[in-house]
C-alpha cells in the first residue's frame, strides 16, 4: 500500500525570460511582457508529494517536519525574494521558465529524498497556471 502526503510552500520571486541567442524582436514576441528588461515577479506556490509506504514503526510515511525543512533549505531559502537570473546558480544560463523552475527544484529535492519514495513537485506561477514534473 502507498499514500502520498504533500506539504504546501511559497516564495517570491523575480525573474526575465529570454533567449540570448535571439534578437529582441524575437524574445518579445515569443514571451511578451515576460521578457521585461526590468524583470518581473511571482508569488509562486509549491507543492511537494512524496508517495511510499507507511513505516509500521511511525505511522507516517515521511515525517512532515523534516519535508517542510527540506523544501524550506532547498527551495525557499534558496529562491525567495531572489532575482532568479541574476541571484541563482541554477537559473545563470538556463531560462527560469516555470517548467525549468519545476524540473531545478524536483532535483534538488530528489537528491534529498530517499529514491523508493515517489516524487511529484507541482509548482503554480499564477493561481490560473501550474506545471507539474515527476521526474519522467
Amino acid at each position: 500500500m502507498k499514500v502520498t502526503v504533500s506539504r504546501k510552500a511559497h516564495f517570491n520571486a523575480a525573474h526575465r525570460l529570454h533567449n540570448p541567442q535571439w534578437d529582441a524582436a524575437t524574445n518579445q514576441q515569443v514571451f511578451g511582457k515576460c521578457n521585461n528588461a526590468n524583470f518581473h515577479g511571482h508569488n509562486y506556490q509549491l507543492i511537494v508529494h512524496v508517495t511510499g509506504p507507511i513505516d509500521p514503526q511511525t505511522g507516517y510515511v515521511m515525517d512532515m517536519k523534516v519535508l517542510a525543512d527540506l523544501i524550506d533549505e532547498e527551495v525557499c531559502d534558496r529562491f525567495d525574494h531572489k532575482n532568479l537570473n541574476l541571484d541563482t546558480e541554477e537559473f545563470r544560463e538556463l531560462n527560469p521558465t516555470a517548467e525549468n523552475i519545476c524540473v531545478v527544484i524536483w532535483q534538488r529535492l530528489r537528491a534529498k529524498i530517499n529514491n523508493p519514495f515517489e516524487l511529484k513537485v507541482t509548482l503554480y506561477e499564477t493561481e490560473r497556471n501550474y506545471v507539474e514534473y515527476a521526474g519522467e
